[in-house]
């Protein structure tokens, strides 16, 4: 079957209202990623509301990491006649919803998931496509008069920058030192900087193209989402000139922006770039497993392949690797500003590889992380612009049993268990003994505990100073769930390889004991549900949280099975909403509705009651164990989320949602584990 038959397009639906589609252009964002954990992104208007926004985020050898290198490009288009139209990126200093091109925008859509808007100005339609070749830090920007029309288009497209770390607040001064050099319809733009920080090449291709040396300051540039977040929302860019492209009639004009060699970055022709990326893309959905090729499913292995990535910045790492014969694979947790996360990726390893197809990366992402173990742990995550890993986690060497297991099970790659089985016995042993932060095994009753005062260790994990929102230090529920999980994955593992543990503890005892003491110690007669957290530094804690749902749904459920259907009844009435599931129920005196404010506002709402939706995974697997034969009642909770795929970040799905109607979608516009498990429970539930 040919690749060109798996074609995925979505279209958004424009209002007729031009305040509304103001909001609308302004409210959601684009996402295009190369691979590397670079991208280019932004609102459907052109305009910067993030400092994270950016034509072409580049992901950089460490020390640089991931750095916002062409912040935006004002679009101006010019008519025969003389009309001018500005699309994007206009010249302001005040408010950024003053937009003429909600006046010319005709529509929207995704297509094979790379953006493409459509504009009407005076009798002409112009198109405008966006894409990165895959393992480049590269961004094409090609334009298309697409029908008829009598003359030529003039485009004026200025380029504006501030050469910055990801994470630098918009207000970083402009660096002094911006030079340009010039040839052949190449532009260079250089800046003193840190070592290793490549100059901004620009290449205007087009059939007449020229450039206008024309340098602006431009000051007082408004960050919207900036200010709402309450962060520095006023910075200044700065713009060498702009590139002037004709478009004759069914002609089109590409402007190449990257920190690539020449060589590299202008290889292909712009035509056969883009090409090249649309097949990869549609390559990738025929991969995927039969189901997953049209419809939703598709739009969602599309999305999940902006969060697999080589992570190149890590050079040590990748030399290792390849040294052993290997590569290395990582999963960015979320777009805009998550790194690589060991949990995330353990969490999300199946949705984003299983249920793709993609099971060689999957291999390579296991493999990668049981080479990071250290003291019995993987790390929590990966600083931007350092290869040092931050280990300050309980649970997500946890889960890396359960995405061995889940590995091993699709793929019968017992090779690869082999190669990572002495890191999970050194995991479990170290649990066994004790580790990092206070994590160990009570040898009173043989549950998993853990904490250190400051220091936030599951996945609940918000912190803003010295102040732990959620510590849950003592024995939290979850966590013993996986580590009963794991204990009885390791004693079949190392009894079917026993060479490879030649003096192994007896992991099944260790299980049994958990088993029984967790049911001893975890039921909460009195909200017939489990307590979130036992033994804590306050005693026991009930509060109702959607953390027990690991008990039920994961390979060996520690809960007995007479327990499962209060435990499921308990989430589905308290926790349950149309986009995943709160984090806390309503009625506790810590529950907030709204995820809004600055950072210890948001922060202090993260886990206390905002919806996330990747929690819908454990729901699911928890209501097809207690029900195995209810798969249309399953896939119905599903709904909610598959519609907001023409929200907020298009085509992907959100990092949260506030906690009641309308469940407006927060955080992160393109969430690793959110993909995942709505394109994991969309398979686990269809119809026979």
């Amino acid at each position: 079957m040919s690749v060109l038959q798996h074609r995925v397009h979505r279209q958004l639906e424009l209002p007729e209202s031009a305040e509304q589609l103001t909001d609308l252009m302004v409210g959601r964002e684009w996402l295009v990623t190369n691979g590397l954990g670079g991208y280019a992104s932004g609102t459907l208007a052109g305009v910067p509301t993030r400092r994270y926004h950016g034509l072409l985020v580049a992901a950089l050898p460490n020390p640089c990491g991931r750095t916002v290198m062409l912040s935006e490009i004002s679009e101006r288009v010019r008519l025969a006649d003389g009309t001018s139209v500005l699309l994007s990126g206009e010249e302001r200093s005040g408010d950024p919803l003053a937009l003429p091109a909600a006046r010319a925008l005709a529509s929207f859509e995704l297509d094979d998931g790379l953006p493409v808007w459509r504009f009407h100005v005076g009798s002409a339609i112009l198109e405008k496509r966006v894409w990165m070749p895959h393992g480049q830090n590269t961004t094409c920007i090609r334009y298309r008069l697409l029908e008829e029309y009598d003359g030529h288009v003039r485009l004026n497209l200025r380029p504006a920058l501030n050469f910055r770390a990801l994470e630098a607040p918009v207000s970083t001064p402009l660096r002094d030192g911006y030079s340009l050099r010039a040839k052949d319809g190449l532009i260079e733009v250089h800046a003193d900087g840190p070592a290793g920080l490549p100059p901004l090449r620009c290449h205007a291709d087009a059939a007449h193209h020229g450039f206008t040396f024309q340098p602006v300051r431009m000051t007082e540039r408004l960050f919207r989402s900036e200010r709402h977040r309450g962060y520095d929302d006023v910075g200044d860019l700065w713009s060498p000139g702009y590139f002037r492209m004709d478009l004759p009639p069914g002609g089109d004009a590409t402007l190449t922006v990257s920190t690539e060699s020449e060589s590299t970055a202008l290889a292909l022709s712009p035509a056969a770039g883009l090409d090249a990326e649309r097949e990869r893309r549609q390559h990738l959905v025929s991969m995927a497993p039969a189901s997953s090729r049209t419809g939703v499913a598709a739009e969602l292995v599309l999305a999940a392949d902006a969060f697999i990535v080589s992570p190149a910045y890590r050079a040590t790492d990748v030399a290792r690797s390849r040294a052993a014969g290997d590569d290395v694979r990582s999963v960015i947790a979320g777009y805009h500003w998550f790194t690589d996360w060991g949990r995330d990726t353990m969490i999300a390893l199946e949705g984003l590889t299983l249920c793709t197809g993609r099971h060689e990366e999957a291999g390579q992402i296991l493999r990668t992380f049981a080479r990071y173990v250290r003291d019995g742990l993987i790390p929590n995550m990966f600083p931007d612009g350092s290869s040092d890993g931050l280990y300050h986690t309980a649970d997500a060497s946890l889960w890396f049993f359960h995405a061995v297991d889940r590995y091993v099970t699709t793929t019968g790659d017992r090779n690869t268990l082999r190669r990572v089985l002495p890191a999970l016995v050194a995991i479990a042993d170290a649990h066994v003994r004790g580790t990092r932060f206070g994590i160990r095994v009570d040898e009173a009753d043989g549950l998993l505990t853990q904490g250190e005062e400051g220091v936030q260790l599951t996945w609940m994990d918000a912190k803003v100073d010295d102040w732990v929102v959620t510590p849950r230090r003592g024995k939290a529920v979850e966590l013993n769930a996986l580590w009963y999980n794991a204990l009885r994955l390791l004693a079949g593992w190392t009894e079917q390889e026993q060479e490879r543990d030649p003096a192994p503890l007896d992991w099944a005892t260790h299980a049994r004991r958990t088993h029984a003491s967790f049911n001893q110690r975890f039921w909460y007669d009195a909200g017939q549900h489990l307590y979130d957290v036992v033994d804590g530094p306050d005693g026991d804690d009930a509060a109702l949280r959607p953390n027990q749902l690991m008990a039920i749904g994961l390979r060996h459920p520690v809960l007995d099975p007479s327990r499962w259907e209060p435990v499921l009844t308990a989430c589905r009435e308290h926790l349950l909403t149309p986009v995943g599931l709160r984090s806390l129920a309503p009625g506790h005196p810590e529950y907030r509705a709204n995820y809004h404010g600055d950072l210890r506002q948001r922060d202090g709402a993260y886990h206390q009651g905002t919806v996330w939706p990747w929690l819908i995974g454990p729901f699911v697997d928890a209501w097809l164990r207690t029900y195995p034969d209810d798969r249309r009642t399953a896939r119905s909770f599903l709904g909610g989320l598959v519609d907001h795929l023409d929200d907020f970040g298009v085509g992907s799905v959100a990092e949260i949602f506030d906690a009641e109607p309308p469940y407006t979608a927060r955080g992160c516009i393109a969430q690793a584990w959110s993909v995942a498990e709505l394109l994991r429970c969309l398979l686990r539930t269809e119809m026979e």
